[in-house]
């Protein structure tokens, strides 16, 4: 079994930074993408940003310039740090990894999610 453990979330006024963790652990064979994600009340979840194995990142128009993501590979860890966050940024905040559990078994997982609020 895999599990994907969230910290980080909190309040901040607009303006502000936050940032959060997730770390993977259980029977991993490799992680390759992992990511972020976000869901607003009453919106559908959206990608926030995304970060492969080797680097590579891909990000939303809304945090571009804002918002970093990054990975620690041997600790199966995404970071997403959060600068200049606006109330528009507020929502509960989702990590997800696609797990490698064998030659022949990949999963995507989920954290439990993490509020994120941005006062005005």
């Amino acid at each position: 079994q895999v599990q994907l453990v969230e910290s980080g979330g909190g309040l901040v006024q607009a303006g502000g930074s936050l940032g959060l963790s997730c770390a993977a652990s259980g029977s991993i064979f490799s992680i390759t993408t992992m990511g972020w994600y976000r869901q607003a009340p009453g919106k559908q979840r959206e990608l926030v940003a995304i970060i492969t194995s080797g680097g590579f990142t891909n990000y939303a128009d809304s945090v571009k310039g804002r918002f970093t993501i990054s990975r620690d590979n041997a600790k199966n860890t995404v970071y997403l740090q959060m600068n200049s966050l606006k109330p528009e940024d507020t929502a509960v905040y989702y990590c997800n990894a696609d797990v490698v559990l064998s030659s022949t078994s990949s999963y995507r997982y989920w954290g439990q999610g993490t509020q994120v609020t941005v006062s005005s």
